[in-house]
């Protein structure tokens, strides 16, 4: 059951599954909006640059376009805290089922469109008319992941992008050495280092991955995030086990 799941300390090993999974489906993802318009979707510091770039060549329309990609992350953002920080502040339990699905749907759909030539060829330069709506699935669905791992790690992991995982990654390595042997909190910092290592690995690793199955089968790699978060939603619908009494 998801929710066991997510009950486990940081550093457990089903917790370190769940970070490892879900960066490596970002990591997937992430180099599929990049084989196929050449752009970077996970995150959104790319669309401010591209925008900039664009703005400068005189690209006007191309920047605006470009530019409003980022809403959907945000949109994806708000989805996911609707879902599950508005309910635990209302002291309900949030809904990690719809957040899944809705991910799959996105997935879903930029598989079916893809391979039915509704975003024109894969690997082609990017066109706003052609790109637009499979940006904006792919920066949906990572805005939902992204807000959603937040809030159950109580904003201490990021799984759809890598720049504030590394920057802790070099401040827990100083920490580590600063501390004496077998002080509780450099024990502490070394299994967070540890988690913040696997989940780049796991980025790095589902980019590379990824990318053979795109590189080969185009539009079809999308299937690869498509199974991981079926997976997941597998998990929140199956229900606990009743003890015996």
């Amino acid at each position: 059951m998801f929710v066991d799941l997510i009950s486990q300390p940081h550093y457990s090993p089903k917790k370190f599954v769940l970070w490892n999974s879900l960066a490596f489906q970002a990591g997937a993802v992430n180099v599929g909006g990049l084989l196929a318009c050449h752009r970077f979707v996970t995150h959104t510091t790319g669309f401010a640059t591209h925008f900039g770039v664009e703005m400068a060549s005189g690209h006007f329309r191309l920047a605006l376009g470009i530019i409003s990609v980022p809403l959907f992350f945000l949109i994806g953002n708000c989805i996911s805290a609707f879902f599950t920080d508005r309910r635990s502040i209302r002291h309900k339990k949030p809904n990690y089922t719809i957040l899944f699905f809705l991910m799959i749907t996105c997935f879903a759909l930029v598989t079916l469109l893809g391979v039915s030539n509704g975003f024109g060829t894969f690997g082609s330069e990017l066109s706003i008319a052609d790109d637009y709506f499979l940006l904006g699935l792919l920066s949906l669905s990572s805005g939902i992941q992204n807000a959603m791992i937040t809030s159950i790690s109580h904003s201490v992991i990021r799984t759809t992008h890598l720049t504030g995982l590394t920057t802790d990654l070099g401040i827990g390595l100083v920490r580590i050495f600063s501390h004496e042997a077998n002080h509780p909190l450099r024990e502490q910092e070394m299994k967070a280092t540890g988690m913040r290592i696997g989940i780049i690995v796991s980025f790095i690793f589902g980019s590379w991955m990824g990318a053979s199955l795109y590189l080969k089968y185009h539009y079809y790699g999308f299937v690869v995030p498509l199974v991981i978060s079926t997976i997941y939603l597998l998990l929140c619908l199956r229900k606990k086990p009743k003890t015996a009494t």
